[in-house]
């Protein structure tokens, strides 16, 4: 029996349970906190852009409780620490360096991973099989077999997955639009335009310190390169700007994909399907540039259904965000206030359709991680489940190889197979750095 299912049962018994010691005193029910019976325990794995603001949204939670955070960076590591410590008033949050370690945790009932794209597989697949719930950032991997690792570890073990992909639950904009799509408001969908973002952005605001020099000693570099190519220490290929090598990320269409194509996806109700065709142009930095990602990129998608979808950044007929063009109308939505426009003037103006004027209702959520930690205790789908987050970037994975390869590219969504192409499938994969393997 799980940890969550008996802490649930025995809470609703009105049981008194025994908690191992190393669970903090403020997770067990004091200060007004939800007993036992109602608290999530987390541990958070990283600790750069995006995981501060997950943890944070996490410990807002008051049925939620950080308990551990693991970085192979010191100071990176003592940073979680101070803001998680900082939060509660105490100094209970363990540290650690090895995820594995952390994942053997039985107190923990869920972890954050937001990490490298080139370690989301092994952390990801080791959470599961430790039987962990997982919020875990996009884009799912860093190839499409290891997102199909993924899926398969996270269905085997019967895990709740929350994306990163926010824009779900965070703008209310981008639900109204998915609703008036779904709905066929706007006729049948012809064109989705998707406009991300293009070139570098220098991150860590060291794009200057591009030449080889030995890495600091609070970093375990190794490690911190992990399956990937080992590769000589350049600072501004680590930290924030590790996504613009292709050792380690997959520049701003593999970073962004997962957002704006997510919503696109959302809207054709196509969180479990794809495209047919994929076919992509880009423009390349030199192969052993520091910088070495596409800036520059254009993918043309063909869907089931007489569905195109193109997928660019840096192109000024695509506008940034998520436009869906029908026979009757169109709708266009990206992210801020108010980035919501459309053909029907009387749609901008509300915040939410009216109940009778639609059959398809989505799911609503307006916090991510309040959903993700609803779904733990339900164990009921969240709102942006790892099948979604697999589909909405397998296109972005499809067009970077078919870029790489320089042909168009047949693809069964269904067997999730390249057809007729060897050299482009060889590229659905990668090899791993010894000793590491796929898990």
């Amino acid at each position: 029996m799980g940890r969550r299912r008996f802490i649930g049962m025995a809470g609703a018994a009105g049981a008194a349970i025994a908690m191992p010691d190393f669970i903090p005193a403020t997770a067990l029910g004091r200060a007004g906190n939800p007993p036992p019976s109602e608290r999530i325990v987390v541990g958070i794995v990283g600790w750069g852009m995006i995981a501060p603001e997950n943890t944070e949204g996490l410990m807002k939670l008051n049925d939620c409780q950080v308990v551990a955070s693991c970085n192979i960076d010191k100071s990176h590591l003592q940073q979680s620490l101070d803001a998680i410590n900082g939060f509660y008033g105490n100094k209970d949050c363990k540290p650690h360096h090895d995820y594995r370690e952390m994942m053997a945790r039985k107190d923990i009932d869920a972890v954050m991973i937001a990490v490298p794209d080139h370690w989301h597989e092994l952390i990801a697949v080791e959470a599961a099989k430790q039987g962990k719930d997982i919020y875990g950032e996009k884009p799912l991997a860093k190839t499409i077999a290891e997102q199909q690792a993924i899926v398969k570890s996270v269905r085997a073990h019967g895990c709740i997955w929350q994306t990163g992909s926010w824009q779900r639950s965070r703008g209310g904009h981008f639900h109204k639009a998915a609703e008036i799509v779904r709905n066929g408001l706007i006729g049948k969908v012809t064109r989705v335009e998707v406009g991300l973002p293009s070139g570098h952005t220098d991150f860590a605001r060291d794009g200057s310190q591009n030449k080889v020099t030995q890495p600091p000693p609070e970093l375990d570099y190794d490690t911190w390169i992990g399956p990937s190519k080992m590769v000589p220490y350049i600072p501004c290929q680590v930290h924030l700007n590790w996504r613009w090598n292709y050792n380690t990320g997959g520049g701003q269409l593999m970073d962004w994909v997962g957002h704006h194509l997510d919503i696109a996806h959302w809207g054709l109700g196509l969180d479990n399907s794809g495209p047919y065709e994929v076919e992509g142009h880009g423009v390349f930095p030199p192969e052993n540039a520091v910088w070495n990602t596409c800036t520059k990129y254009r993918v043309e998608c063909q869907y089931p259904g007489g569905i195109h979808v193109t997928i660019a950044g840096g192109h000024n007929d695509i506008k940034k965000g998520t436009k869906w063009i029908g026979t009757d109308g169109w709708v266009w939505v990206d992210r801020g206030n108010g980035s919501f426009d459309s053909s029907e003037e009387a749609w901008n103006e509300m915040d939410e359709l009216p109940y009778d004027s639609v059959k398809i209702r989505l799911p609503r959520s307006t916090n991510h991680y309040r959903n993700f930690i609803n779904c733990v205790k339900s164990r009921q789908p969240t709102i942006a489940p790892v099948e979604a987050a697999h589909h909405s970037t397998i296109p972005g994975h499809l067009g970077l190889i078919s870029m790489l390869v320089g042909r168009k590219l047949r693809w069964d969504a269904q067997r999730e197979e390249i057809l007729g192409d060897n050299g482009a499938t060889a590229l659905m994969t990668r090899a791993y750095r010894r000793p590491y393997k796929m898990g």
